[in-house]
């Protein structure tokens, strides 16, 4: 006999809810990635000499973030126990993107408070929530 441990409401409407959020990511990057007319026209110069002095490697890093957490609500959805191991790579990658840029810019200035402090705390605890709450539902049995 083999009995298994289904999710509640809530595992499903969080997994849903961070795709879109996830998927939400990915269109920033890739707009910022391929140069997007209308995503440039969002900012002033000084915060698009920003955008445009990002080394490769910190765009290499924001990919991964976006994919891998994309990637990671897939599997949740699909109920795999890897999306806790693409969400702590995400986790990862957020931080070291937000902490680079908080270091090695004047983005705060150039930015503000909402954008330059608000939005990526908010993106560093989301992607914190959704490393613990899969790692959670693994700890449950919710994925296998």
């Amino acid at each position: 006999m083999t009995t298994t441990n289904k999710p509640n409401l809530w595992f499903w409407i969080i997994a849903i809810l961070a795709l879109l959020w996830n998927l939400m990511g990915v269109s920033r990057y890739l707009m910022e990635a391929y140069n997007v007319e209308t995503f440039r026209a969002e900012f002033n110069a000084d915060q698009l000499a920003i955008i445009d002095g990002s080394p490769a490697w910190l765009t290499a890093v924001f990919a991964i973030a976006v994919f891998s957490g994309l990637l990671a609500c897939l599997l949740l959805l699909l109920r795999r126990k890897f999306a806790v191991t693409l969400f702590g790579i995400s986790l990862l990658c957020v931080l070291i993107q937000m902490i680079s840029v908080w270091v090695t810019t004047n983005t705060i200035e150039v930015f503000g408070t909402i954008d330059g402090v608000v939005m990526p705390m908010f993106v560093i605890i989301i992607s914190i929530f959704l490393y613990y709450y899969s790692k959670g539902a693994s700890q449950k049995g919710w994925l296998r």
